[in-house]
């Protein structure tokens, strides 16, 4: 058996984050392909995240509900704030009837001082406790029932406390990995996903 009839042919939805485009999950989306899994990378706009997470979110539900059929369940990884925008869609928008597994790379769960760099909605939306967040997460434990797993490092510089990145809910990964960006792009990162979603998921 192939490893793509083993893993059933299963989607894997990758989210980027702010001012980043689909190019960033190159790495990753061509392991997970040779993993047999097949890979969309939705381009959400606009980058800066100025709209607001929310909006992100049903952009998000709208690309899906035009990329997979009605009822077809899928993965979802989102790094740093796309984690965020994932996680939105899961609890608010429905997606917790659809998503396997949910993993964020280097997400804000309970924000980030950056944050306060730009004055838009979304970042107002990223800073710690925003009433966006505060409500997010009261309903975290909503998130056991998709897999979640967050992977995030001590190091991050750009999240602020890097300690923000944990959620005490589902499974928790540190990598030593200083510079954003590359909790995205490293070895490490794009196997441990990899490894992660290839697991055998409890029986529904």
């Amino acid at each position: 058996m192939t490893e793509a009839e083993e893993n059933g042919g299963r989607t894997v939805v990758l989210v980027h984050g702010i001012f980043d485009t689909p190019r960033l999950f190159r790495r990753m989306a061509r392991h997970l392909n040779g993993l047999g899994f097949r890979t969309l990378v939705p381009q959400l706009t606009p980058r800066s995240a100025a709209c607001g997470l929310d909006v992100l979110a049903a952009r998000l539900r709208e690309y899906l509900e035009e990329q997979l059929a009605a009822g077809e369940r899928f993965d979802l990884v989102g790094f740093s704030i796309g984690g965020l925008v994932s996680r939105y869609y899961t609890q608010r928008l429905g997606g917790v009837e659809r998503v396997r597994r949910l993993i964020t790379i280097a997400s804000p769960h309970h924000g980030t001082w950056t944050a306060y760099a730009l004055p838009n909605r979304g970042c107002r939306q990223m800073r710690p406790r925003s009433e966006f967040l505060l409500d997010l997460n009261r309903e975290a434990a909503m998130l056991e029932r998709v897999g979640f797993v967050s992977i995030w490092s001590p190091m991050d510089l750009m999240i602020v406390p890097a300690r923000s990145s944990r959620m005490g809910v589902g499974e928790e990964f540190t990598l030593p990995v200083p510079i954003h960006p590359l909790l995205a792009v490293s070895r490490h990162s794009v196997e441990l996903v990899g490894r992660l979603l290839k697991e055998e998921m409890p029986a529904e």
